[in-house]
């Protein structure tokens, strides 16, 4: 059964002013302890790269936030929600999971939720779907 969905399309823009005006601070807020290496690691190779991933992570973050009806507001905060890829050899390798930690992970657990996250970028904007399921129990 589906609990929520949540949508979000971001200008990436908007994003590269922000880390222009804020600098690390921003995707720092932004991002969890894996993405932020993640993130330096790609602003180093490549500045448009690293943008890119933090509208990505910020654009799927909100989307679950809408999908979990709770917005930014506890336990949903940007830092207790992450996004990482599954991983390779996994049959669906690189796909996008969310990981969850502390009282966001307690608070989705005890519902038996589930969720499921696809996004993509284009040039300017990146657009992201959730979907949040209620598993079912025996």
């Amino acid at each position: 059964m589906i609990y929520g969905i949540g949508t979000d399309i971001c200008d990436v823009r908007r994003i590269r002013t922000s880390l222009e005006r804020q600098g690390e601070r921003f995707a720092a807020k932004i991002l969890t302890d894996n993405e932020l290496a993640i993130w330096q690691q790609r602003s180093t190779r490549s500045p448009e790269r690293g943008i890119l991933y933090l509208a990505t992570r910020f654009s799927a973050k909100e989307a679950f936030s809408k999908a979990i009806g709770l917005g930014m507001t506890q336990p949903m905060s940007w830092r207790l929600c992450e996004i990482a890829s599954l991983p390779d050899g996994d049959v669906q390798a690189g796909k996008p999971a969310l990981v969850l930690h502390g009282d966001l992970k307690a608070w989705f657990d005890q519902r038996s939720l589930r969720a499921h996250v696809s996004m993509s970028d284009e040039a300017d904007y990146v657009a992201t779907f959730c979907v949040v399921e209620v598993l079912a129990t025996s």
